[in-house]
């Protein structure tokens, strides 16, 4: 397996982001539309934070009640985005290697990380798309 491939090769390039300013109902609605874990968030083309779907399940109150929607709505009406978001994000850069970022990702919680060139951002890397690359990778050893 090539460690020293630069992570723009394996990461996500079409991206779907929302603004700070957007509401969480809209940023749901990205999350579940475009089946996406994980949104960055931007003010203009500067990433200010990301939301995972993670996050915004953890403001779900499905297994208290019956009538989720109306629930969740009410929770949506009551948060901004910039409330659940994680605040200035762990990036890596597009000219980091695989193995760099599998390294980092090794050592975090978190399951994606906003790839920057010259500081915007231009992909999200996750750990999916490492496993998948390790998977493909092996795939051409056997």
């Amino acid at each position: 397996m090539k460690q020293h491939v630069p992570i723009s090769e394996i990461m996500t390039k079409n991206l779907v982001t929302a603004n700070v300013s957007d509401s969480l109902r809209h940023i749901n609605t990205l999350l579940k539309e475009n089946n996406i874990s994980h949104l960055p968030i931007v003010s203009g083309r500067t990433l200010v934070g990301i939301v995972s779907k993670s996050d915004m399940l953890r403001l779900s109150f499905a297994d208290i009640y019956d009538d989720q929607t109306n629930v969740d709505e009410t929770v949506f009406e009551m948060l901004r985005t910039e409330q659940v978001m994680v605040h200035n994000p762990l990036t890596v850069d597009v000219h980091d290697t695989v193995r760099e970022v599998a390294d980092i990702m090794s050592k975090v919680e978190f399951h994606a990380l906003p790839v920057l060139e010259e500081g915007k951002i231009v992909g999200v890397i996750s750990s999916t798309d490492l496993i998948k690359y390790l998977l493909l990778a092996q795939q051409y050893q056997e």
